[in-house]
Order: C-alpha cells, then structure tokens, then sequence
C-alpha cells in the first residue's frame, strides 16, 4: 500500500531550508556567487515570482541591484532606485509587507510592478552592527499575506547574507594588506647552514 506524504505549500519554510541556505552562503567565494544562489534558492524554496538583493550606495543613497532572480530585464532597469522612496522604511526601521502593489503609497514604480505582474512585496533590511547595507526583497504575483514564520525566515537569511558580505569584504582587505605587506618586506637571505644541520 502506497503511504500518503504531506504535501506543503510552495513558501513554506523550514529549518532545512535555511540549512541550505546556510550552506550556500558558506561555500561561496565572491559577493557576486552568494548573492545570485542566495537569492535563486530564495525563489525556489518559497515559490516566489522574484527575489533580489539590492546594496546600498553611501554615496548616493541609492539601491542597486546586486542580484535578482524571476525579475525581468524590463523591470530590474525601470529606473534608479533611491532608499528614500522605494519602501524606504524597510531601511529605517525593518521588514515591510506590502499585500497590494496596486495601492500602497510607499512603491516608488507602481505601474512598473503592476506590469511586472507583482502582487505583493516584502523587504527587509541588511543590517550590520547597525548600519544599513542594503534590502533583501521577496516578490509574489498573487496577493500574499506574509505570516510573521515568512518575515522571520527572511530577516534570518538576511542576517547571515549581511555577515558574508562583511566577511568577504574583511577577507579581501586582509588579502590585500597581506599582499602589500608581502611586497614591502625585503626578500629574506638563505640561511648558511652548520655542520650540524
């Protein structure tokens, strides 16, 4: 006899999910490669439209796309994305769930995700020792009520993605001063050997 197994929902999460999540973000060697599995994993495990990974520019304080997953071309260039209009408080002060694109004041290009055939959006913040690195944002195109499980899941993978970005950035800065120390330090001479050697 044919034993039933339980089927979940797309988007439902669980631990194995951040495990391999986890894992992921651990074997990579480059921003680049963590964000594009990160974000490609992301889509594919909760059954997302979309998923992108957007870093913050200091200087101009604008968002800009680091990687993306199931967004089009047409929608990743609508236009700069500045950090104080697109859903800024996700910035400021946490995730923000937006059920309804359609009518929500805090989209900077509505009629682009309409067209996009976005329906709702959750953004959440990359944050480290509390400075702002950039958002992490989920995409549905049906009408999504985030739970709260959904909101934890993602500020969770976007923690770990903000301690790889500061670990990658501290390792090529400490590959960098080991390789100007390596070139300042005069070339050590042969040591003469004693008889007893």
């Amino acid at each position: 006899m044919a034993r039933k197994t339980r089927r979940t929902r797309p988007h439902e999460i669980d631990y194995q999910t951040l495990g391999d999540i986890c894992d992921l973000i651990s074997a990579a060697k480059n921003l680049t490669r963590v964000a594009q599995l990160t974000v490609a994993r992301l889509q594919e495990k909760m059954g997302l439209k979309g998923c992108a990974l957007m870093l913050l520019d200091r200087r101009t304080r604008k968002l800009e796309i680091a990687a993306s997953e199931g967004l089009s071309d047409f929608y990743l260039s609508k236009g700069p994305l500045s950090a104080g209009k697109s859903i800024a408080d996700s910035l400021k002060e946490g995730p923000v769930a937006i059920f309804d694109v359609r009518d929500d004041p805090r989209l900077q290009y509505p009629e682009e995700a309409k067209r996009e055939g976005i329906a709702s959006i959750l953004s959440v913040p990359l944050v480290l020792r509390g400075r702002p690195l950039g958002v992490l944002r989920l995409y549905t195109a049906e009408p999504w009520e985030f739970t709260l499980a959904d909101v934890n899941f993602a500020q969770a993978v976007a923690l770990i993605l903000a301690l790889a970005l500061d670990g990658l950035r501290v390792a090529g800065a400490y590959k960098t001063s080991v390789e100007v120390l390596k070139k300042l330090r005069p070339a050590a001479k042969p040591r003469r050997r004693t008889l007893h050697e």
